[in-house]
């Protein structure tokens, strides 16, 4: 879906792999939308206009301008609150039936609360932070296997992690960067042939092309301060 004038949903977007969780479901259901681009090396995740819709000042966030209550535009922020809201929205992505719905809100809270912020730090200490700090290597490095193998093990006999492709599986795909985690794919055989499964999928590529002109090489120093030094808002 290219970006348009007049849209249903404003997607407040940067490249990285909570971004693209949106615009992949965005892709796989045709929904009409816009990015707005978040530059969050530059911080305009501090605007007050983003805050207003993303009070913890991160991106994603979205702005529906046609829910399905008729009323006024809902804004949402967190990527996992987006998908369930968007998933609801669109009857796509999520089982109806009772226990379908536990499996994936299970899996996208494990995503939330594990697979994403363990990943993240990996890629931060190995990549991104100034000192190299061997206990946290190798902390984030141990943890972002073990994780790798607990996907592993639940994609074993199953295509999709909650059996049919769901948000579960989007939340999961855009977090999986195993050069910078340290983790060799091919030690997780059931993991790496579903990764190849989503990675053929064309709108799973459409999403996580969006956004390639944004994002410039190399991280300078008023990025690295603005991501990793901020503290309380005044």
């Amino acid at each position: 879906m290219s970006v348009i004038q007049e849209s249903m949903i404003d997607l407040h977007f940067w490249p990285t792999p909570n971004g693209k969780k949106i615009s992949i479901f965005l892709e796989e259901t045709g929904l009409p939308y816009r990015v707005v681009p978040v530059n969050i090396g530059r911080g305009e995740q501090f605007r007050p206009e983003f805050l207003a819709i993303s009070p913890n000042n991160r991106m994603p966030a979205i702005v529906d301008h046609a829910p399905l209550d008729a009323g006024p535009p809902i804004s949402v922020f967190e990527s996992g609150a987006i998908l369930l809201y968007l998933a609801d929205k669109t009857g796509q992505m999520m089982p109806k039936a009772l226990r379908g719905r536990v499996e994936v809100t299970e899996w996208l809270m494990w995503q939330m609360g594990g697979l994403g912020p363990m990943l993240g730090q990996a890629h931060h200490f190995r990549s991104y932070a100034k000192e190299k700090l061997p206990y946290a290597i190798e902390r984030y490095t141990n943890e972002a296997h073990r994780l790798y193998g607990v996907l592993d093990k639940r994609l074993a006999g199953r295509d999709y992690i909650a059996g049919d492709y769901s948000i579960a599986d989007i939340a999961c795909f855009p977090w999986l960067l195993p050069d910078g985690q340290g983790v060799d794919m091919a030690e997780f055989p059931h993991l790496a042939a579903w990764h190849a499964r989503m990675s053929a999928r064309p709108a799973v590529q459409r999403g996580m092309n969006v956004g390639a002109d944004l994002r410039t090489a190399g991280m300078d120093d008023q990025a690295r301060a603005v991501l990793f030094g901020q503290r309380a808002l005044k």
